[in-house]
């Protein structure tokens, strides 16, 4: 580190052994760039790293087609400075969601652009052999979609496959546990079979960890809780910046909190539980009463992890935005006891599972381990890595 400077938020070190997590920082300061570029300069100085270790990285991420020159600034004394860019098509993910009724896969590149995307119907509950068939089909299939783009060369360089599905599940082994209705999942390692059909590396997350992960890379890193309303109701929890998982990976199954002693059954096996609540007045078309129950289960969650934001998501909440925000606002705002906690709807893209799917693979590439979170809020965890992203074609500078 060079004396007088004080490196950034990325800061880096000057050590061979940690080549590869210097290049992660300054891949990720060139994504936030965006195309009008860094220099070689402010890359030193946000990273606290020597100019020569700053030239010699983005010297090899040029000639594995990772970055490219993005024009010059005028000088303020001395040579013009010459500014780097990512390469957002050097390389991609897939992101895949996997829910009871249908499923969507997406191709996402490094600069986190959805470039291709499908959905279809889907059943979660055929069999495991087909559902993993189904879903390697599909993945190949969106893949070879997103090649035919001319702008398009890194589809042939795939980074690996995020897979979201509902939980419960373990995200370290990548195995599902008894899925909500679908209890033969139960121990079934789709992770690895998965891998094996596509000969890709895959991670596995529960549905709502992965849009919360899309949402904390895309907002600030403060404490809020995902509420996922579509075919079950669950939760992805960031806390700290962190997404927070627990130390069995089990946290956020929200729906099934249990607010009604003797209430009707629910598909995990309890009564009264949220999502049995909410989805049997979303059956009968009561949705004042659904956003009421789901401001319930938010007020509790509100008032037991004192987070500072509340935001919806999925198919049943999208179809009825404002009753749900309006519902769900007015019950936090009825139980408050200080300030009112805002709820708004989810900004996570058009495929917010699939795309913060596609995420568990990218968000390491680019340094950002601490997002995905342990037990604690703030202390990362080792997570499947993705392939390590090979030469692609040379970008010639601009």
């Amino acid at each position: 580190m060079r004396t007088g400077v004080h490196p950034g938020p990325h800061a880096g070190a000057n050590l061979p052994s940690l080549r590869s997590h210097n290049s992660a920082l300054v891949l990720d300061l060139l994504r936030t760039a965006g195309e009008g570029g860094i220099s070689r300069l402010e890359l030193a100085e946000s990273t606290g790293l020597t100019p020569q270790a700053v030239s010699k990285i983005t010297a090899r991420l040029r000639s594995e087609g990772l970055a490219a020159g993005a024009g010059q600034r005028a000088s303020t004394g001395g040579k013009p400075r010459t500014v780097l860019c990512l390469v957002p098509s050097a390389a991609h993910a897939v992101g895949l969601h996997l829910d009871r009724d249908e499923l969507t896969a997406v191709v996402v590149d490094l600069a986190g652009t959805t470039v291709a995307a499908r959905t279809v119907p889907f059943d979660l509950g055929a069999g495991a052999a087909e559902v993993v068939e189904t879903a390697a089909r599909w993945v190949e299939s969106v893949r070879a979609e997103a090649g035919r783009h001319a702008d398009a060369p890194g589809t042939a360089n795939p980074l690996g496959v995020g897979v979201a599905m509902p939980g419960p599940l373990d995200h370290t082994t990548g195995e599902p546990q008894r899925v909500t209705g679908f209890p033969q999942w139960d121990g079934f390692p789709l992770r690895d079979a998965l891998a094996a059909r596509l000969g890709l590396p895959v991670v596995l997350d529960k549905d709502t960890n992965a849009a919360a992960l899309g949402l904390a890379l895309r907002g600030p890193g403060d404490s809020f809780a995902y509420l996922h309303l579509g075919t079950g109701l669950g939760a992805g929890l960031v806390l700290g910046g962190a997404l927070y998982r627990g130390d069995r990976t089990g946290a956020g199954e929200f729906g099934h909190q249990v607010i009604q002693l003797d209430g009707p059954p629910c598909d995990c096996g309890n009564r009264g539980c949220i999502e049995a609540l909410c989805l049997a007045a979303v059956a009968r078309g009561d949705l004042a009463e659904a956003a009421r129950v789901l401001g319930a289960g938010a007020a509790n969650l509100v008032g037991l992890l004192d987070i500072d934001r509340v935001l919806l998501g999925g198919r049943v909440v999208a179809a009825a935005e404002e009753r749900f925000v309006t519902g769900v606002g007015a019950v936090l705002e009825e139980r408050a006891r200080g300030p009112v906690v805002p709820v708004t709807m989810a900004d996570g893209g058009t495929h917010p599972v699939a795309e913060g799917a596609a995420q568990l693979v990218l968000a390491p590439v680019f340094g950002h381990a601490r997002v995905f979170g342990r037990g604690r809020p703030g202390v990362a965890r080792d997570t499947p890595q993705a392939a390590p992203i090979q030469p692609s074609r040379p970008v010639a500078s601009q």
